[in-house]
């Protein structure tokens, strides 16, 4: 559908990238549960951390300069934007808003003065139109996150095993991988078959998770 390269260097329709979110964070959440299963059984033995190694302060140079924060000192390069990224094992959390909601105007004021001015231009893409090409870098970068942990479950399944032994460890605060409720991406009524193959794969991970 998208016809993106492993870079994700593209620019899509509007309406084609949220076409592909409907199915793409249903599938995200479907690989993950997947992941879960898999990771049933592995058991993974952290190693000591070393008293030798120091953990280098935020904000401070090898100099010894504390810079303030968003400064960034002249000659240091700008960290180059990622060519891959790692396929996320957690589910984000909910996020609640209970401020209220903010929308974008529709309309432009244009006040002018008959014969002495000019009515000001509408800017360009004022008003979002599903045929506005949209950089699509991070969607692609997603779809191949997706397609290398889909090739490699057996990878990411000790990966999140490796996450379970931090956890118990007291590292990390998360009790579960899976965020408590409909899992990301759910939907009451079928569209494509990934909303079937989520429900399933969700109970699944559900008793697995519990039992291991």
């Amino acid at each position: 559908m998208a016809g993106l390269d492993e870079g994700g260097n593209a620019t899509l329709p509007r309406r084609l990238r949220n076409r592909i979110n409907r199915i793409l964070r249903p599938a995200e959440s479907a690989a993950r549960r997947l992941i879960v299963i898999a990771a049933r059984g592995i058991e993974i033995v952290l190693r000591p951390a070393s008293p030798s190694k120091q953990k280098s302060k935020p904000g401070r140079s090898s100099t010894g300069i504390v810079y303030p924060p968003g400064y960034r000192p002249q000659g240091q390069p700008c960290r180059p934007a990622p060519e891959n990224l790692a396929f996320p094992l957690i589910d984000p959390l909910k996020r609640f808003n209970f401020g209220p909601i903010r929308r974008k105007p529709k309309a432009f004021p244009r006040i002018t003065c008959i014969g002495l001015s000019e009515p000001a231009p509408i800017p360009e893409h004022w008003i979002p139109s599903p045929g506005d090409e949209i950089d699509a870098t991070r969607l692609g970068l997603r779809l191949a996150a997706l397609k290398r942990a889909l090739d490699d479950i057996d990878g990411h399944a000790r990966r999140l095993a490796r996450w379970k032994a931090r956890r118990d460890a007291g590292c990390v605060k998360r009790f579960s991988p899976m965020r408590p409720g409909w899992p990301p991406g759910r939907r009451k009524r079928r569209i494509h078959e990934v909303d079937d193959l989520l429900r399933e794969l969700h109970s699944l991970a559900r008793h697995a998770w519990d039992t291991s």
